[in-house]
């Protein structure tokens, strides 16, 4: 009993002592360098993936604090990239093949909230006409347009999509060329459906509390959408990601090609697979999906993965360039990727 209370004496101690070095030991600065590293990262012999051509990936890596979590990607400025992250901030670069440019990391308007469920930036759509963005936050259930770094000069509560997750809910959003704009949850439409997934159509703003008509998206089984963007013939890309293993986290996605044309309110809006995204290719958490016109006709799509703050994940960033002649043509039947 002496003994056995020596022990619990000892090992009180040792606490204590531990308790109090932390105590004294000074916590490192904040980190606000505004220093980003791009590498390239190797990909197999055969760059093919279904339709694309893969041109280029790469790891972005930063000492800055505010650096990660990425969700939702555009292509404003000429050679530039600006990332959008689950914790209200931004980071805008130069794309990889652009001429250098100035490294911006801040937050997506001053009124940076410490709370992820006030500032959780899952998906953004963007005119480029007026340079208006709309942020989708998840968590909240909340839609703010602005310009991205300023103060937002709407911010609005979406009753349709109270009913979604903390963790599942505006992953992607696009707004057409008509003015529509297509918002797609994370979350399944049944515990059991591991292929469809709630969405709703806007005639209009959903800022300006135009209401939500609903719908399903039909992806591909086992996987959830997280981003979506639209292409010059008024198709959209879907991104869609899958868990393969929780620790560390490995994962897969799918590139999905989805017609408005088709999308009829409380219908099922069909999607056709395009790409696998699996081994031997580096793949990670892919979230953000941007679209960028090239010269004669063709197109990149860039994409970027949110690595959740894991040492075991990777920001990775992907450049596919393709034709719209190289994707199935309209209305075609739901198919498996090409090769």
């Amino acid at each position: 009993m002496i003994a056995r209370l020596a022990r619990m004496v000892a090992f009180l101690s040792a606490l204590t002592l531990l308790a109090i070095t932390w105590l004294r030991e000074t916590p490192p600065p904040p980190n606000h360098d505004l220093a980003l590293t791009i590498l390239p990262v190797p990909l197999p012999e055969q760059r093919n993936l279904g339709p694309f051509t893969v041109t280029g990936a790469w790891q972005l890596t930063s000492p800055n604090d505010d650096f990660g979590g990425y969700s939702a990607l555009l292509r404003g400025s000429p050679g530039r990239l600006l990332a959008f992250s689950d914790r209200g901030m931004t980071l805008e670069f130069a794309a990889p093949g652009s001429p250098p440019g100035p490294v911006l990391i801040g937050p997506v308007a001053p009124i940076a909230s410490p709370y992820k469920r006030n500032r959780d930036v899952e998906s953004v759509a963007w005119d480029g006409h007026t340079n208006f963005a709309w942020l989708a936050l998840e968590g909240r259930g909340t839609i703010m347009r602005g310009m991205p770094g300023m103060e937002p000069e709407v911010v609005r509560t979406v009753p349709e999509w109270a009913e979604w997750g903390v963790n599942t809910g505006p992953e992607a959003m696009a707004r057409l060329h008509d003015g529509r704009f297509v918002v797609l949850c994370e979350c399944r439409s049944s515990w059991f459906d591991s292929i469809n997934h709630p969405g709703f159509l806007y005639a209009g703003d959903p800022a300006e509390g135009v209401k939500g008509q609903p719908f399903t998206f039909a992806g591909a089984a086992g996987y959830r959408p997280t981003d979506m963007a639209e292409l010059p013939d008024g198709r959209v890309l879907v991104v869609m990601r899958k868990l393969l293993w929780p620790a560390p986290a490995r994962f897969a996605g799918k590139i999905m090609l989805a017609d408005p044309a088709g999308l009829v309110p409380g219908k099922v809006w069909d999607s056709i697979e395009l790409a696998d995204l699996a081994s031997p290719w580096p793949v990670d958490n892919f979230e953000a999906l941007a679209i960028e016109l090239l010269p004669g006709g063709r197109i990149a799509a860039w994409l970027m993965s949110d690595e959740n703050e894991a040492v075991s994940q990777r920001v990775l960033l992907w450049r596919l360039e393709f034709r719209l002649s190289d994707l199935p043509a309209r209305n075609q039947a739901k198919q498996k990727a090409p090769g």
